[in-house]
């Protein structure tokens, strides 16, 4: 398939299009860069435009036979009022010009644009699928308003998939990027009390899951990429000590992640835990659905699979 990607050159979208690529497909990448930082390799092409603002690049998504919208300011700084509205525009106004473009094409494009898990809320020990009600923090506001501009699409004959992203985790980057180098240090730990679940996916079982509901069309609207089995915050730490051979003991307290992080530190503090129901129900099978396993690959063996 002809793919066409928002996002492409972070950290998911690098590895899934390595993924796509290797499964035969053609990614074709949205980027703000007027020249890509290395040269493109075979069965991926760069075109320059902002996803935030209309243009030429809009034109180009009719041509591809699927969508995905990766588009969106990093949550991971502190929150300053003009921080929180350039994290909600660059992913509303993102989704609202590439469904604007998918007008445009035919009635048999996929589209799955990404959500998070913050549409939850922070909730505690429920349990948490893809029936469960939003949220009303920031996060939840913003997951809800991104997904009902994607799910626009479906006036238009597009199959559009909801992509709700636990942590993603791989070697250099997301959670484990900012975790590993703390615990190398022998100074990673809990955070607050520990007990808050942690929701999270390996790199390799995320982009197994994009082509999964590609597969699979009676797959339509949200969709939970999370492993089958969170974990609780002094769970997580304890496995990557065990990894890493370091201690795992030490604690921040939550008054200081709160000094530190502000309003996102109630986001680390009370978690949320998340089951992948509808990947579970149409026949997914997970490669590393526990913790210890998923560490080891990426942190042993370089996340090879």
């Amino acid at each position: 398939m002809k793919v066409f990607m928002t996002g492409g050159s972070g950290f998911v979208g690098t590895f899934l299009t390595r993924e796509l690529v290797r499964q035969g497909h053609t990614v074709t990448i949205l980027t703000r860069r007027e020249t890509p930082v290395k040269p493109a390799e075979a069965g991926i092409s760069f075109l320059t435009g902002d996803p935030t603002r209309e243009g030429p690049w809009m034109d180009a998504v009719p041509e591809h036979d699927w969508i995905i919208n990766l588009a969106g300011a990093s949550i991971f700084t502190r929150w300053s009022p003009g921080h929180k509205q350039e994290i909600y525009d660059s992913r509303i106004l993102s989704t609202r010009n590439l469904v604007a473009a998918l007008a445009h094409g035919n009635r048999g494009q996929l589209f799955c644009s990404t959500s998070a898990i913050g549409y939850y809320g922070p909730r505690g020990e429920e349990e948490l699928t893809e029936e469960s009600p939003p949220g009303d923090d920031f996060l939840a506001r913003l997951a809800r308003d991104w997904e009902a501009e994607a799910l626009k699409a479906q006036d238009l004959g597009v199959r559009v998939v909801i992509t709700r992203f636990g942590l993603v985790l791989g070697p250099g980057g997301g959670l484990l990027g900012q975790m590993v180098p703390l615990f190398k240090l022998c100074v990673g730990g809990l955070a607050g009390s520990g007990e808050q679940w942690v929701s999270w996916i390996h790199r390799e079982d995320h982009a197994r899951a994009f082509l999964f509901v590609k597969d699979h069309p009676e797959i339509n609207g949200p969709v939970n990429f999370t492993s089958p089995q969170p974990v609780r915050n002094r769970e997580l730490a304890r496995a990557l000590g065990r990894v890493l051979h370091r201690p795992s003991f030490l604690t921040t307290p939550a008054f200081m992640l709160r000094l530190m992080l502000g309003e996102l530190a109630e986001v680390v503090l009370t978690g949320q835990k998340v089951l992948p129901r509808k990947l579970l129900a149409a026949g997914f099978t997970f490669k590393f659905p526990t913790i210890d396993a998923a560490l080891e690959n990426l942190l042993e063996k370089g996340g090879t699979g």
